[in-house]
């Protein structure tokens, strides 16, 4: 037995460091397989998508186009057009470059030159467009490279900080709070090194899973997935090192001592984990594959988080014992920490004054909950994703000055051929629409027919230039009122191209809303019955997390719009913050009413209450302030969309730690009592009932 006590934590420790060491490269080379392209996003029966398939059976390469735009000041010369021609055949010769640019064409105005340069899809986009603005710094004019090529490149830069600052800044915040809460420099290092193990082992899964296409990886997904990883294993020490603290001062072996705290910690854990899991999965449902994808990375992430916190820092905690709280271990025999504070005299506010309290919190919470429509979720165009003007930015600007706004992304037109011409009538005679010409193969403006479309016939492809920039609302709302305008000339009719690659994401995120929510919901509710043996309790829980959510969103209304002067949101923005505060908001209120439970068994369910605040209280408020910090380090991404999911789970998760869990939840079940573990009556015993007496507030203080 006493060989087993060292000899079990010493393997376990071992066997991470090796699984550290060979998968902890992958976390730098999930770049490699993520796939940024949100036309790769969409269901194969959606209406770009279609058009897509359509195009591509009449062009065998699969490139994207770089816009390559001159602007000059004055008025063009034969001599400039010249030398765009000149470029344009240089910039042909980079590797990367999939075939010609087409020709030169100046804008109307006379100040300008445009030509597109086709970058293969199949290469490494980013580097390609990379040594094609170093190609064009020696122009001696102003010039930028944009379209889709150029804003896939400039996405790729964004997502390029997400395995060095991101990690750095969410690591570093961690660390300086795990030093506050515990005043030691050795128990930091190892609640670190248990997130970092979790995240190594996380990444080379996910890396094999998207290298053999079994899921697609993204940017936001790996940067979600780091933070959820970093916050999650730190969130499930927090719990563990409580207990482990609690047991050293009844158990003079740390072995001993361990594994009284993985016997306590484990439902909790475990109830958490599963439930994040869980609602992470419900992201399976949706329609969006970035949005399904979503869903396992989260999970494998949440499941070595959970792994890693209940094999590898428990047997370095207890080969290390007491001295991993250096310079102030917990003394063997003290079953007291001193005085009580903070939370004693919440609980005791809690205890005289509960329904006062609860409905005092609940009609704050619903004063912020108001505001919730202000929030427009209707999309924002791809321009407003960059916080920073980047220089596809610049470049969409240049076009739209100086040629029609959607020139740089035209949208496709596919029409049956013999409805083609009064198709290209309709379409032409838009007011959104700028100019209609034949897409063709060899540039010559002859009608091509793209076969591939059985349950339609041939088809015949035209270009439509919009009027508007090819990411912005009226453009999309040019697309909308083409589909609908051409189901009258022909059912099999479609619109494709960048603008309705935008409007189908739209429509698809606002869908995934109506289905995924109930589906988080019920998921919950489910785990928290199992969990609590209760109906009402579960019920209760949900409740108030959806108002804690509701609150939150409310506030970042006001904030988004008055503070950070965001028009609009991605319609995926309220689903990821309602999916994460859920599942993890959740977390904060499963730690308080599994140590309620507990406690309830021994005291009675209003003493067990107060009693379960108090000593809960230390241990979830920092985990709840671990984990608002490491969402917030997703900002170091100049991205709109990260940073308003930073900010909303953020705030969220601080809403659920200090309000929710510490106040609403805790008086509305101290209010009902007995009747919050309907339909049982109440908690059975599991100690002497004579122990019911004590009122635990006052006598046993916080103990973390």
């Amino acid at each position: 037995m006493g060989r087993t006590r060292w000899l079990l934590p010493a393997v376990l420790t071992i066997i991470w460091l090796i699984v550290g060491a060979v998968a902890g490269p992958y976390a730098g080379k999930l770049a490699e397989v993520q796939i940024n392209d949100r036309a790769a996003f969409l269901p194969d029966d959606a209406e770009s998508t279609r058009v897509a398939s359509a195009v591509s059976a009449v062009q065998d390469d699969a490139s994207l186009p770089a816009i390559v735009v001159i602007e000059y000041g004055r008025a063009l010369t034969d001599a400039d057009l010249a030398g765009a021609e000149r470029l344009a055949r240089q910039i042909g010769g980079i590797t990367g470059v999939s075939d010609s640019p087409a020709p030169a064409t100046p804008s109307e105005d006379g100040r300008a030159v445009q030509f597109a340069v086709p970058v293969d899809g199949s290469a490494d986009v980013a580097e390609t467009v990379a040594q094609i603005r170093d190609a064009v710094q020696g122009a001696g004019q102003q010039v930028f490279v944009t379209g889709p090529a150029g804003f896939a490149a400039d996405l790729s830069d964004a997502f390029g900080n997400i395995d060095g600052l991101l990690l750095l800044v969410a690591l570093s915040a961690v660390l300086v709070i795990l030093l506050i809460v515990y005043r030691s420099p050795l128990l930091p290092i190892m609640v670190l090194s248990s997130a970092v193990l979790a995240l190594a082992a996380s990444s080379a899964i996910v890396y094999a899973l998207a290298d053999r296409d079994v899921l697609t990886l993204n940017g936001q997904s790996q940067g979600i997935m780091f933070i959820l990883v970093v916050g999650a294993a730190t969130d499930y020490a927090l719990l563990l090192v409580s207990r482990f603290r609690e047991a050293l001062r009844e158990h003079r072996s740390g072995y001993r001592a361990m594994s009284f705290a993985v016997r306590r910690a484990l439902p909790a854990i475990l109830a958490s984990g599963g439930t994040v899991i869980l609602g992470v999965l419900c992201l399976l449902a949706s329609s969006l594959n970035s949005n399904r994808s979503l869903g396992p990375v989260a999970a494998i992430g949440i499941t070595m988080a959970m792994v890693a916190s209940l094999s590898f820092l428990p047997a370095v905690l207890a080969l290390l014992g007491r001295a991993v709280f250096w310079p102030f271990p917990p003394p063997h025999g003290d079953a007291h920490t001193g005085r009580a504070g903070i939370w004693s005299r919440i609980a005791h506010l809690v205890g005289s004054r509960p329904r006062l309290v609860w409905v005092a919190t609940a009609v704050a919470l619903a004063a912020f909950a108001v505001f919730v429509p202000r929030l427009e979720t209707e999309g924002v165009s791809q321009s407003d994703l960059f916080l920073s003007d980047v220089e596809s930015i610049q470049g969409q600007r240049a076009l739209a000055e100086h040629f029609p706004a959607g020139a740089g992304s035209p949208a496709l037109i596919a029409a049956p051929a013999d409805q083609a011409e009064a198709a290209a009538t309709l379409v032409a005679d838009d007011p959104g629409v700028a100019q209609v010409a034949p897409l063709t193969e060899d540039g010559s403006g002859r009608p091509v027919p793209a076969g591939g479309q059985a349950d339609a016939g041939d088809q015949v492809l035209n270009i439509a230039v919009l009027n508007d920039p090819a990411d912005s609302p009226a453009a999309v709302e040019t697309i909308r009122r083409l589909r609908a305008d051409l189901d009258s000339v022909s059912p099999d009719a479609l619109v494709g191209g960048e603008t309705a690659v935008l409007l189908d994401t739209q429509d698809a995120s606002s869908r995934d809303l109506v289905v995924i929510i109930p589906l988080v919901l019920l998921v919950v509710f489910v785990v928290l019955v199992i969990l609590l043996r209760s109906v009402l309790a579960p019920a209760l829980l949900v409740a108030a997390n959806v108002l804690s959510f509701a609150a939150t969103l409310g506030a970042a209304a006001l904030v988004f719009e008055f503070l950070f002067g965001f028009d609009r949101v991605e319609p995926a923005v309220p689903l990821y913050g309602f999916v994460f505060l859920i599942a993890l908001g959740i977390d904060y209120s499963i730690f308080l009413m599994t140590r309620v439970r507990e406690e309830a068994g021994r005291l009675g369910t209003r003493p067990g209450i107060l009693r379960g605040l108090t000593v809960t209280g230390g241990v979830i408020t920092s985990a709840g302030v671990v984990l608002a910090a490491t969402f917030a380090a997703l900002v170091v991404i100049p991205l709109s969309f990260l940073v308003q999911i930073a900010f909303i789970v953020a705030v969220g998760v601080l809403v659920d730690t200090l309000v929710v869990r510490s106040l609403l939840v805790p008086a509305l079940s101290y209010d009902l009592g007995d009747r919050i573990w309907w339909p049982r009556r109440r908690v059975s015993s599991e100690a002497d009932p004579r122990a019911r007496e004590q009122e635990p507030a006052e006598r046993h203080p916080q103990s973390t």
